[in-house]
């Protein structure tokens, strides 16, 4: 009997996750998404979103961002 019980709760939380990680897939469906890509022509290491975002229009994305650990250029488009 105890047996039948563990299975039958572990099935219900199985159930639970798949229903949450299903109702995020249809929230990020409804978004626009947005890709990033390493900026190219931004020399040296970024300090100011401002200037990462003037030279990723040049490159043709529609903005950029200073990120990570060595403080790199991110440019970003909508997909």
């Amino acid at each position: 009997m105890e047996k039948a019980r563990f299975g039958l709760f572990f099935l219900l939380l199985i159930l639970i996750a798949s229903r949450k990680s299903h109702t995020e897939e249809m929230v990020m469906q409804g978004e626009a998404r947005h890709c990033e890509s390493k900026s190219h022509r931004f020399k040296g290491m970024c300090m100011s979103d401002h200037n990462c975002a003037s030279v990723c229009l040049v490159e043709g994305f529609t903005g950029g961002k200073c990120r990570g650990f060595r403080h790199r250029c991110f440019c970003t488009k909508v997909c």
